[in-house]
């Protein structure tokens, strides 16, 4: 059996079969890759598709349509295109990028290392214990020779205190 094909497909087939040459050819003087070229005509018909019913029968004007679409391809590609940051290859240009300073990291460190010598000696340790070395509470209970609710206890104040340290420092409202 054969598939019946409808107006709409025949004159597409007939535009890709009149106009893709010439259309390849006008975009490939501004793209240099034959895939990318060949990609913006599809891109052209497409488009072009879409809005069929614009398609005037006069095959001279058919033309001028689908270049001047194309034309919009080629353009929006090429502003896509600047749009992207650019890989570079040189080593000396990436070499030249300075890297990022840990300015911010020193000042939180610092922040914290005050902090932490505003709270009281238990409660450090169990800050120490829980927070910079990811011990449990039952690990930082037998390592503090406390019961574990004290370590809870103290963790639970520990960090309401470093709270208000902060709050008075600055760093929060």
């Amino acid at each position: 059996m054969r598939r019946r094909v409808n107006p709409d497909e025949q004159l597409m087939t007939a535009l890709y079969t009149e106009h893709y040459a010439v259309l390849l050819s006008f975009v490939s003087r501004y793209v240099r890759d034959r895939h990318k070229a060949e990609d913006l005509v599809q891109e052209t018909l497409l488009r072009a598709w879409r809005h069929i019913d614009h398609l005037d029968p006069d095959p001279g004007r058919t033309r001028s349509y689908l270049l001047t679409i194309a034309r919009n391809v080629v353009t929006n590609a090429w502003r896509a295109e600047q749009r992207r940051p650019r890989l570079v290859a040189d080593e000396g240009a990436v070499e030249a990028v300075p890297a990022a300073d840990n300015v911010d990291q020193l000042v939180e460190g610092w922040l914290v290392a005050e902090a932490l010598e505003r709270l009281s000696a238990d409660h450090r340790a169990v800050v120490q214990a829980m927070y910079y070395e990811g011990q449990t509470v039952a690990d930082a209970a037998r390592q503090l020779s406390v019961p574990e609710g004290t370590v809870k206890s103290r963790a639970y104040y520990a960090v309401r205190a470093l709270r208000q340290a902060f709050e008075e420092m600055g760093v929060l409202r």
